[in-house]
């Protein structure tokens, strides 16, 4: 069986087990695009804290941002942890799109992806995850989202080495799937539901549809 054939086997079989999983959950492109930074070193719950107290405080577009002082900002994004350097990375991105783009996440999605990608990755404190997110989630382009749960699960599945950087694991979905945004959306979201569940630092196997094949490729490395 082919990498084509054991990606599409893999999602249906998550798929199946956990369905469909809407992500990601946002009002406006530009709460997904904050969210993405938010959520760096900390988890979706956090995330959702410091969001909501945006919201309360007017603070959920490209305008509030640039305008809002980085101190109090900082403050209202308390609970994403990091807050200090967050609120910097925050003020890059809106002071980038305002330079870029005159502030509108319209314009910065119209050109070719791929030259936003490179783009994104000049500015300081987004990597590859927070780019390919932003511009997957808010953007609806077709590049796929790579995280510490896919290169672990992937790893013991037996399609990419253990060391494998970023760009590598990415690389098995976009040269092995068509480039469909859905597909890449839910793939990503199903991948990070599993390892939640199953695909942990310290593996929780017990009811994993995956863990034969995970056994599977584990005897061919003795």
């Amino acid at each position: 069986m082919g990498s084509e054939e054991r990606l599409r086997e893999i999602f249906h079989i998550l798929l199946d087990r956990y369905g469909p999983r809407h992500w990601w959950p946002a009002e406006t492109p530009f709460e997904v695009c904050v969210g993405a930074i938010l959520t760096q070193n900390t988890n979706w719950g956090n995330v959702e804290k410091a969001i909501a107290n945006l919201k309360r405080e007017g603070l959920l577009s490209p305008e509030a941002l640039r305008d809002v002082p980085v101190e109090r900002l900082a403050e209202v994004i308390r609970p994403a942890g990091f807050f200090n350097v967050k609120s910097a990375r925050l003020k890059d991105f809106v002071g980038y799109l305002f330079a870029r783009y005159g502030g509108s996440l319209e314009r910065m999605f119209a050109g070719e992806w791929r030259e936003l990608r490179e783009e994104l990755l000049g500015v300081r404190g987004i990597g590859r995850e927070t780019a390919d997110s932003i511009i997957l989630y808010a953007g609806g382009k077709p590049t796929f989202v790579v995280d510490a749960y896919t290169k672990r699960l992937f790893s013991a599945l037996g399609l990419v080495g253990p060391g494998a950087d970023y760009e590598a694991v990415r690389a098995l979905f976009m040269e092995n799937l068509p480039p469909e945004v859905p597909l890449f959306n839910e793939y990503h979201a199903l991948i990070v539901e599993h390892c939640k569940e199953h695909c942990r630092k310290t593996p929780r196997c017990s009811g994993c549809r995956l863990h034969l094949r995970c056994f599977a490729q584990s005897l061919t490395r003795i």
